[in-house]
C-alpha cells in the first residue's frame, strides 16, 4: 500500500518503486517542507528524494515503509 511523501519520518526506512526500479532508503534529514535527504541502503550514497521522482510517477509507483 502506497504512503504519501508527507508521511516520511527521519530515521525510518522505506522502499520506493517507480518505472520498474526499486530503491530502499533511509531518511537522513528533512531540510524543509518536502525536501528529504536520503541514504540509499544498497550503495550508502546520499541524495535528495526529489532526484528519484523528478521524471514523474509511473504506473507502478509505490512508496512503502520497511
Amino acid at each position: 500500500m502506497a504512503i504519501s511523501i508527507d508521511n516520511l519520518r527521519k530515521g525510518n526506512k522505506y522502499r520506493l518503486t517507480n518505472y520498474g526500479e526499486t530503491v530502499d532508503f533511509q531518511v537522513v534529514e528533512i531540510q524543509e517542507e518536502n525536501v528529504y535527504k536520503i541514504k540509499d541502503l544498497l550503495t550508502l550514497e546520499t541524495y535528495l528524494l526529489h532526484e528519484l521522482i523528478k521524471y514523474g510517477k509511473g504506473k507502478d509507483y509505490d512508496l512503502e515503509a520497511l
